[in-house]
């Protein structure tokens, strides 16, 4: 990695996992300046309201169904298997179809889910 050191390398099993919001499980799994990876369950139901991040996030369901939503009212569902991405400061939000669980990454990394 060019000299750069690795900020966290973990399994899952030994790190805090943070509930924001309601029914979205998120933990932080691995990052450095320029990347972080999260592994997320969303109870069905819970929701994500719009929000925005300078980071390009991209992401994979394991399973499940996730709806993500954009500001413009635009929308598509997401299920095991899927992959999708959001632009640097692209604002969207997300609501679970179905009880689910999916992998994120972002980058740079979001200061805000760095572990503490």
């Amino acid at each position: 990695m060019n000299g750069e050191k690795i900020k966290q390398i973990s399994k899952k099993e030994t790190i805090n996992t943070v509930e924001k919001p309601i029914g979205t499980f998120r933990t932080t799994m691995a990052y450095n300046e320029k990347s972080m990876m999260c592994h997320f369950i969303m109870k069905k139901g819970a929701k994500i309201p719009l929000h925005k991040h300078d980071a390009v996030q991209n992401g994979y369901v394991i399973h499940g169904k996730i709806k993500f939503f954009r500001k413009d009212g635009n929308s598509f569902i997401a299920e095991s298997g899927s992959g999708y991405v959001f632009d640097s400061n692209e604002i969207h939000g997300a609501e679970a179809l179905e009880d689910s669980e999916f992998v994120e990454c972002f980058s740079p990394l979001r200061p805000e889910f760095t572990v503490k």
